[in-house]
């Protein structure tokens, strides 16, 4: 008599399948399923997902996005559900020890390395963000308390910052990390200051110089550490990202020694929601090299016998609606750029915006606006509350066409 064959499955195999239930049950602790037919649910269309993110946590689950090897409807309502069950906390690969450790302890923005981080992606091409952006070309989250679309809430943001920052004709203002000057012009039409502006960006500094010809700004390329003026008034609007943790006292410092003694500083940064956290190994490979995001303790730290905090706002849930809206113009204008660009470009941007959008959906994200001063502002400060407020000086200057 003759026993029946029994294949057994390979060692590999076996562990392919562990891993493979391993994602599976992680995965519904976030309510998300794999092969699921919610938006939010993954769809696995190649082999080795499993193996990928358990080796190299988001970085493996991004690359493999980019290569096509799953798909998900939502990514943004998808990294909601990650984010908030806190899955990466359970995923920690050792080959990514190496990047915590060197985010830790190493200076990754150096005044050689910043500029990295310019030509990988802000000099991506001015047609590109225009098709993506508002028309004034800010990129950084709106203010959507009293706002119905992009332009609005940007508006509202800019307008926000000029009353934090109490101007008034004829001061003269210090944008570090000025980006395409949309705070500098809006700034300049409105509340009728001089501005100077810099930023470590060829194409930033090219497209607003000629852009603003008309208005009384000066756009430089220039790395922060190498200024040394005196302002009234400076500012920093989504530039603190790129400074890391081995700078931001070097940072504050420079802001002091800048800023006259009666004046104020705005700084509107992203932040994070624990200290000792790393920078997302997808975003520093792909999107933002060498940026680190601060928490609210290392800028207190920074600030420390510096300055006095006279406001800290946070409003990190509007970065969501900023970032949908970016993802909505990126998904109109894509057939202008796709021959240039090619298909992996796209889903890398697709899963940059809207894994973004939906990290502060999920509050793992903050969005904050600090206002201090030298030594206190007399009898207090007190902050200029609501969008729909705008009142302001009449503008002196001539708005370009």
């Amino acid at each position: 008599m003759t026993e029946a064959f029994t294949e057994h499955p390979s060692p590999g195999k076996i562990a392919r399948n562990r891993l493979y239930r391993m994602m599976e049950e992680l995965l519904e602790i976030a309510d998300v399923r794999l092969g699921g037919n919610r938006p939010w649910d993954i769809r696995l269309m190649a082999g080795g997902v499993p193996e990928r993110v358990f080796t190299q946590g988001n970085l493996g689950l991004g690359e493999a996005y980019m290569d096509g090897a799953w798909e998900c409807d939502r990514l943004d309502e998808l990294y909601d559900r990650i984010l908030r069950a806190q899955l990466d906390r359970h995923v920690k690969p050792l080959k990514l020890m190496l990047h915590s450790l060197q985010a830790r302890f190493l200076n990754r923005q150096t005044s050689r390395k910043a500029w990295e981080v310019g030509e990988a992606h802000y000099d991506l091409g001015n047609d590109f963000y225009a098709a993506m952006l508002d028309p004034r070309m800010t990129y950084t989250g709106g203010y959507w308390a009293d706002a119905s679309d992009l332009v609005e809430a940007q508006e509202a943001k800019l307008d926000m910052i000029c009353r934090k920052l109490r101007l008034e004709p004829g001061m003269r203002v210090l944008d570090i990390g000025c980006g395409w000057g949309s705070f500098m012009a809006y700034a300049a039409e409105h509340y009728g200051v001089e501005c100077a502006g810099v930023t470590i960006s060829k194409e930033q500094t090219a497209w607003a110089t000629e852009r603003y010809d008309g208005l009384p700004l000066e756009f430089r390329l220039q790395d922060y550490r190498s200024i040394n003026e005196r302002f009234d008034r400076i500012v920093s609007v989504g530039m603190f990202e790129h400074v890391g943790r081995k700078n931001h006292r070097t940072y504050m410092e420079l802001v002091h020694r800048c800023m006259n003694d009666d004046g104020l500083f705005l700084l509107h940064t992203i932040g994070k929601n624990r200290r000792k956290s790393t920078t997302d190994p997808w975003i520093d490979r792909y999107i933002f090299p060498n940026g680190d995001l601060p928490s609210i303790g290392q800028i207190g730290d920074a600030c420390d016998g510096l300055f006095v905090v006279e406001d800290l706002h946070n409003f990190g849930a509007d970065y969501d609606k900023t970032l949908m809206a970016w993802h909505a113009n990126f998904e109109r204008a894509w057939p202008r750029f796709e021959d240039e660009l090619g298909q992996r470009f796209y889903r890398m941007w697709r899963y940059y915006l809207l894994s973004c959008a939906g990290a502060f959906r999920a509050r793992d994200l903050q969005l904050w606006q600090w206002v201090l001063s030298k030594d206190g502002v007399r009898g207090g400060y007190q902050r200029p509350e609501g969008a729909s407020d705008t009142a302001h000086a009449t503008a002196p200057w001539p708005t370009p066409a």
